[in-house]
């Protein structure tokens, strides 16, 4: 029985996965996707509400541990209520957010190639372990320093800081440590460009300044303040350079791969002879 022959062969990991379905079958995929995120944003919401005495004490922890002296009031009658409302939302997106890119992916996995779908998991994986990673760095460690910072700065000022708004105190730690989050996100997205082909390895090192100065202004909208921004501008900074020792890793070893096919092609091009 005749065989196709290898190179007519369809590489495996180019080839398309799931079934062909019409345009009003994808509509409907898409309205169930649509009505489990909104779900589960609800109800992780809900939970958030219910555990706001919780979560305040959560988020006061920072300013205690950074010894400032600071105290915390609710200058307003619905202080309490906007705090509370503002927690949910980020408190539920944030918990929330697992499920809401399980069931994106999910959707999105069967129209990628076999190649698209393994990059695109390890960029799920990697990606929710560094988003974690920056809300814990902000919250362990940069988020104290940055508001003995603040207080140091009101203080250069010549206004005595002892008592702060509880709500701004929260928008500003929730913020804080979602911008941070988030910001290590760009690595992973930039890599994951790198790896499918759509951003070469040359561009990253010609545009190491260009990523500076992007850096620079996304962390510088994402932060309240210029002493934040300091500090979330290093440890992305430094999360981008890993980037580019791990795409010239890959480069090096692509052309290993070339000049290996090569070597190969001539051995059997003289052996033929």
């Amino acid at each position: 029985m005749a065989t196709e022959p290898d190179e007519n062969r369809p590489d495996p990991e180019e080839e398309e996965g799931g079934p062909v379905k019409t345009f009003l079958e994808h509509l409907e995929d898409l309205r169930w996707v649509l009505i489990k995120c909104i779900t589960a944003l609800l109800v992780s919401m809900a939970v958030c509400m219910v555990a706001a005495p919780q979560i305040i004490e959560f988020l006061t922890w920072p300013l205690a541990n950074s010894k400032t002296n600071i105290k915390l009031e609710w200058l307003g009658p619905l202080g309490g209520v906007g705090a509370t409302m503002k927690i949910a939302l980020w408190g539920g997106i944030t918990i929330a957010l697992p499920l809401i890119l399980g069931f994106v992916s999910a959707f999105v996995m069967p129209a990628l190639k076999v190649l698209e779908k393994k990059y695109f998991r390890r960029a799920l994986i990697i990606g929710g372990g560094l988003f974690m990673a920056g809300v814990m760095l902000c919250y362990f460690l940069i988020l104290g320093i940055s508001l003995k910072g603040l207080v140091a700065y009101n203080h250069w000022l010549g206004i005595a800081t002892s008592i702060w708004r509880a709500e701004e105190y929260f928008q500003f730690v929730i913020m804080f440590m979602m911008g941070m989050g988030v910001s290590f996100e760009f690595p992973v997205i930039l890599l994951t460009l790198v790896r499918l082909g759509v951003v070469p390895h040359e561009w990253m090192v010609k545009g190491r300044r260009y990523f500076f100065v992007v850096n620079l202004v996304l962390c510088a909208f994402i932060t309240p303040d210029f002493i934040s921004t300091f500090f979330m501008v290093i440890p992305v900074q430094v999360l981008m350079e890993i980037c580019i020792l791990i795409s010239a890793n890959w480069e090096r070893k692509k052309k290993w791969l070339a000049e290996a096919a090569a070597a190969r092609g001539l051995d059997s091009g003289s052996a033929a002879h």
